[in-house]
Formats: C-alpha cells, sequence, structure tokens
C-alpha cells in the first residue's frame, strides 16, 4: 500500500464524520444557510431589487424571489459576463463556467470564491466516502483520468471561462496531479476524435486504476483501446477497480461497457452540474445519492406536474416525501436565486436526504398528453434487456411520430443505435410498449383509447449518435443526447446522421 493510500483512510473517516454531523439537523442546516446567503447578498444589485435583506424564511424566498431560469435571470447574468461587480453576490465571480443553453446559446454560470469549494470538495469526499465505506483506497497509487472538456480557460472582462470540467482540473490536488491523466497538452484538443487518440496513445501503458466521465465517451475510449490492442480493459488494465460517472443514467450503458472492461469494477455516482455539485452516491450499491445540505446551497423541490403553474409550491426537504418527482431549484453562494437547474429528482431516503436523478424538466414527451419523463423510458429500455439477453444498445432516444392521416395512427418512436440487436425486434419493440404502460398511466390510457399505436422501434446504424452529435459540435466532453423530445428535432438530425 502506497502513502497515499495509507494516509488516505483516516481523513476518509474524518470527512465522513463531518458529514454525519449536518445529516442530524438537515432542516435547521438549510435554514441557517439560507439566512447567510440573504444576509451576504443583500447589498449587491439582486439583492436590493428583490429586498433579500428582509429574507429570512423559506416563505420570504418564494414570495420575494420568483423561480427563473437561465433565460428568466439573463440580463443579471449579462452583467456579470460583462465585469460588473456586485451583481449576483458580493463582488466579481471567480470563474464563468461555459455550459450549452436551450434557448439562449451558450450559458456563463458564476462561480464565486466562496462556491469553488463545492464543486472541489464534493468530488473529493465522494471518494473519500467510497474509501470510508469500502475500505479500497489502492487506486491513488495508480494514474486517474477523467475524459473532460479542455481545461484552457479564457479571459471575459478579466474573469476565467471555460468548461466546469476544465475549471475543476485547475483544482486538482498537488498530491493527486501526478497521478493525473491526460497530459494538459492533450487535454486541451478540442477536436473530441483527435484527443481521443491522443488519450489512448498516453494512457495505453500506463497502471490505470480510476477512470471517469460521462458513460457514452468513456464507451468510446474502451471501444478505441480494444481496436488499438485486440483485448478487453481487464487485460490492458488490470488494475483498474473505480469507475466514477456522472450526468446520465448508467443503466442503459452498463451491459455494454461492463463486456469492454471484462468483469465488474466498482462504480460510484455523481450529481455534478455548472450550477453546483448536488450530490453523490455514498453508499456503494445504494443507487441513492446523498443530497449535499451543507455546501452553500439551498434547495427548493417544485413537484413536476406542477412546474409550469405560475403559483406552483416551493417546498424545502422539510416537505419533499417519497417517490414523487420533484424540479430542482437552488438559491446558492455562486449567485442563483430561485434558479431552476433543468433536472428532475425522486427521493428515494429522507434520513439521510438521497435522491435518484430522473431527467429534465424540458426533456419530457407529452406531444398527446402522456407526461412520459426519463426515468420511465429508461426503467422501460433497462426492464426489457434483461429479459432480451442477447441486447446491448449504445444509446437511444424516443421522439413522437404525429400523424394526420387516419390510416397511419400516430405514435412513439423509439431511434435505437444497438451494439447487439435483438433477436426478434419485433417482440422487443411489443415489450418495450408494454413496459412503458406500466410506468405510465397516460401513455395507457392513450393506447386503450387507440389514440396512439404501439411503438416504432428504429434501429440506427453504427455511429448514427456519434456523427449527430460531431455534426453539432458536442462530440464528447460533458455533451449528453436529450433521452426524450417533445418534437422530431433529435429524431430528424439523428435521420440524416444514419444515412
Amino acid at each position: 500500500m502506497g502513502i497515499k493510500s495509507a494516509l488516505s483512510r483516516p481523513f476518509a473517516a474524518y470527512v465522513a464524520q463531518r458529514h454525519r454531523q449536518w445529516q442530524r439537523e438537515p432542516e435547521a442546516v438549510q435554514l441557517r444557510l439560507l439566512r447567510q446567503l440573504t444576509a451576504a447578498a443583500a447589498g449587491t444589485a439582486f439583492g436590493r431589487a428583490h429586498d433579500l435583506g428582509s429574507v429570512h424564511t423559506p416563505a420570504d424566498l418564494a414570495r420575494q424571489v420568483p423561480v427563473r431560469d437561465y433565460e428568466a435571470l439573463k440580463p443579471y447574468f449579462d452583467r456579470t459576463q460583462a465585469g460588473e461587480a456586485n451583481v449576483l453576490w458580493p463582488g466579481r465571480p471567480l470563474y464563468l463556467a461555459k455550459t450549452s443553453g436551450t434557448t439562449s446559446g451558450t450559458k456563463y454560470i458564476p462561480i464565486t470564491k466562496d462556491s469553488i469549494p463545492n464543486h472541489i470538495d464534493g468530488a473529493r469526499d465522494a471518494l473519500l466516502y467510497y474509501i470510508y465505506r469500502t475500505g479500497r483506497s489502492q487506486f491513488l497509487d495508480g494514474k486517474l483520468i477523467f475524459l473532460s472538456g479542455s481545461p484552457e480557460l479564457e479571459m471575459h472582462h478579466g474573469i476565467r471561462t471555460g468548461r466546469l470540467s476544465g475549471i475543476a482540473n485547475h483544482h486538482v490536488p498537488a498530491y493527486l496531479r501526478r497521478n493525473q491523466l491526460p497530459s494538459y497538452e492533450t487535454n486541451i484538443i478540442e477536436d473530441w476524435e483527435t484527443k481521443l487518440e491522443r488519450i489512448v496513445d498516453e494512457t495505453l501503458d500506463e497502471k490505470m486504476t480510476l477512470i471517469s466521465g460521462i458513460p457514452p465517451w468513456v464507451q468510446m475510449y474502451f471501444d478505441r483501446l480494444t481496436a488499438r490492442t485486440g483485448r478487453t480493459i481487464k487485460d490492458i488494465f488490470p488494475d483498474f477497480n473505480l469507475f466514477v460517472y456522472g450526468g446520465v443514467n448508467f443503466e442503459p450503458y452498463r451491459a455494454k461497457l461492463f463486456e469492454s472492461i471484462g468483469r465488474p469494477v466498482d462504480s460510484i455516482e455523481l450529481f455534478p452540474a455548472s450550477e453546483g455539485f448536488l450530490a453523490f452516491q455514498d453508499e456503494p450499491g445504494n443507487p441513492g445519492l446523498l443530497l449535499l445540505l451543507n455546501s452553500g446551497i439551498f434547495y427548493e423541490f417544485v413537484p413536476a406536474e406542477r412546474f409550469f403553474e405560475p403559483d406552483a409550491p416551493r417546498l424545502t426537504i422539510a416537505d419533499v416525501e417519497l417517490d414523487k418527482q420533484y424540479a430542482v431549484v437552488l438559491t446558492s453562494n455562486a449567485g442563483l436565486w430561485g434558479y431552476s437547474i433543468g433536472d428532475t429528482v425522486r427521493f428515494v431516503s429522507l434520513r439521510p436526504h438521497r435522491v435518484v436523478v430522473t431527467g429534465r424538466i424540458k426533456h419530457f414527451l407529452s406531444a398527446f398528453g402522456e407526461h412520459v419523463i426519463g426515468e420511465e423510458v429508461e426503467q422501460a429500455l433497462r426492464e426489457v434487456m434483461a429479459r432480451f439477453a442477447e441486447v446491448e444498445v449504445i444509446e437511444f432516444t424516443v421522439a413522437p411520430l404525429v400523424s394526420d392521416d387516419p390510416a397511419t395512427p400516430s405514435r412513439h418512436e423509439w431511434l435505437v443505435e444497438f451494439a447487439k440487436p435483438p433477436q426478434d425486434a419485433a417482440a422487443f419493440a411489443t415489450a418495450l410498449d408494454v413496459a412503458l404502460r406500466r410506468r405510465n398511466t397516460y401513455y395507457d390510457d392513450l393506447r386503450k383509447g387507440n389514440i396512439l399505436v404501439p411503438l416504432q422501434l428504429t434501429p440506427l446504424p453504427a455511429g448514427a449518435f456519434q456523427r449527430y452529435m460531431k455534426g453539432l459540435g458536442r462530440l464528447g466532453g460533458q455533451n449528453k443526447v436529450p433521452r426524450l423530445g417533445n418534437d422530431r428535432k433529435v429524431a430528424e438530425g439523428l435521420a440524416s446522421a444514419g444515412r
């Protein structure tokens, strides 16, 4: 056992104990944090406009600060990006995290001196919790890789700007930097495929112990390694024993990924976002992610089915219930106020508060009133793949097929890129339809009423999703394909990429 591995164990126990302390009084911790946030920002431009100095309770916040997304808060973000101080938070941001927007193009999310520890400590504590729970720390003695965006930062009016993963790269502790791959020169390559080849060059002969990244891009890395060597990952990297991921549901990728590896490895799920590091998997094998309630973020939760209503309730952690869908709203020391991050969660534990990420509030399919969410299609696919053991899925998305012709009724279209297709595609499609009907009563009612007919399964040729993402300039890094669309935009793009 190396010195890093040995020293990490008492530190892991110390960090776990600190987390247990705030878990004893989560409601009080969150209320105290809210009052600290509003007091700190009362003198900012936003604070004066919303009288934050008089906000002392969640009810005060809900009354004086409406729920907004990036587009609604953009005038404040634009002032911050232009270099103005004391807009959303005292002073100027330390960084601007650049991320893709939906209607406003590129978004620039502020990261302040006060909020940067949330991002760095959250990822660190996830690894330390794993060590504390399992006693396995040997991965610290080998090489670690995070498949991420470029760490090269630009300057916007004196503020360093770049992808969140690139910003975080500058805060990797010195004791881990020697273990970190790829090299800086490789990591700043913008073209994903060129970068991937260089990463393979640099890691092929190394003692890789931890590999981290969004599952589809890790799969691309594994595919390149196997194509280069003809071997499985367990033979290329016999010391690889920990996979860290976030950003998408792992389940649709699990079978293919572990087949590429050739044996099971431990995994840790994270819930990172440009707006904050929200949660991590604190118990191996438990799908719930520990919500970080003492890390600079005050949380509100809006019932997902009521999110777009003007009087939708805003619940605190004292009010949430198990197994209900909530949209996540943040108020934080990054200067985010009543900010909708767009993600939906479901609580699986209340003491401590653990969630699973279920989808995006804007990524739903309700072209016919069915209100299908990401978790439902992912669970349906997972169930059916368990029955059709030969099937491996690379990527998929679901879109509506709306018909004006009575002879060709409307339906859902599942566009799937298979690594290994079902032997009986019709039976697979039927099973998917049945599985989704069980999970969504609105869809079931539409099927019973023959408003919708059984779903259409459309297999896509190999590489269709990669070509589609490359055409958008979003191949690799933290970019993800939406699981659901309420229109045909993604489906038509994939159809073009598949030709």
